[in-house]
C-alpha cells in the first residue's frame, strides 16, 4: 500500500491532483467566511450560527493547507531530476 509514496512518479502525477483539492477547500472556506459574515451583519442564521460557519471556513482552510503541501511536494520533485 505504501509502496505508491516511494514512487517518485506517483507522486509528481498527483501534483494536479492536490493543487485542484487545495482550491476547492481554499474556495469553500472563502465562501463560508462570506456567509458567517452575512450572518452576524444580519443577525440571523443562515442554516448555521454565525460562529459555525467561521469555524468551517477555519478548518477548510487548515485542510487546504495539506492538499498545497502536497502540491508543493510534487512541483519540487518534478524539479529535481
Amino acid at each position: 500500500m505504501f509502496e505508491r509514496w516511494k514512487s517518485r512518479e506517483w507522486i509528481v502525477g498527483s501534483g494536479a491532483r492536490s493543487a485542484i483539492a487545495g482550491g476547492t477547500c481554499w474556495i469553500l472556506a472563502a465562501i463560508f467566511a462570506v456567509l458567517g459574515i452575512v450572518a452576524d451583519a444580519t443577525n440571523s442564521a443562515l442554516g448555521l450560527e454565525s460562529s459555525s460557519w467561521f469555524m468551517l471556513s477555519i478548518a477548510l482552510f487548515v485542510g487546504s493547507v495539506s492538499w498545497y503541501i502536497g502540491w508543493a511536494v510534487a512541483v519540487h520533485f518534478y524539479h529535481k531530476k
